[in-house]
């Protein structure tokens, strides 16, 4: 970090950090501790403001083939259902998946690049501080439709760049998020289940072959 001169020292860093290794979930989330100091508030910007819109891009890009107003009118995700906010109107309003996820995408860029709310990426004033955790909620919903409904577009994006393992890690690392709105399964837990039930339906097979004979 102290290698890096200018004002986007800390962007450039974390972007070097990501091309590494961007598996290295641990390590991309925590405060850069060498070199001089880096304010957990402006770390935390950082990732919300440019990394996590930016690497959310290529499963976005998947999702626009697979994910359309006809096969997914309402943003859904499992059993829940999310109204979009950004329509202009002050009331929450059925959106289609695609369209919530784009606009979400669009409002989190534009308040967290507002110089209003954050006139410096040297420091956060305390009164911007509430937006980390609502539009850290709206993103979350972006991974969850992609999960419960396009899971072969996630799985493939996130064997690539565990993009969501890095979120998760984030919001619980700095409490943006609380676990109960995460509500994707422990993604290790969901593979060794979804092998054991593979194993348990090869042995089935072999079962019945046997009484067959």
């Amino acid at each position: 970090l102290s290698a890096i001169d200018g004002p986007f020292q800390l962007a450039e860093y974390l972007a070097l950090k990501i091309r590494a290794d961007p598996h290295d979930v641990a390590g991309l989330v925590e405060v850069p501790a060498e070199g001089r100091s880096t304010d957990r508030d402006v770390w935390i910007y950082e990732h919300l403001s440019r990394r996590l819109p930016i690497d959310l891009t290529p499963l976005v890009s998947q999702l626009l083939s697979h994910c359309t107003k006809e096969s997914c009118p309402e943003m859904k995700a499992d059993q829940w259902q999310y109204l979009c906010v950004a329509h202009g109107s002050g009331v929450s309003e059925e959106c289609s998946a695609i369209d919530y996820i784009l606009h979400t995408l669009d409002s989190a860029t534009a308040i967290l690049n507002s110089t209003k709310n954050f006139p410096s990426r040297m420091s956060i004033p305390p009164g911007s501080l509430s937006h980390f955790p609502s539009l850290s909620r709206r993103l979350s919903r972006i991974f969850s439709h992609a999960y419960f409904h396009h899971r072969e577009q996630f799985l493939i994006s996130e064997s690539e760049t565990s993009l969501y393992a890095r979120f998760v890690a984030l919001c619980e690392a700095y409490g943006l998020v609380g676990k109960e709105l995460l509500i994707i399964p422990n993604l290790g837990k969901a593979e060794e289940a979804s092998e054991d039930e593979e194993d348990d339906e090869a042995g089935d097979m072999e079962e019945e072959d046997e009484a067959d004979e």
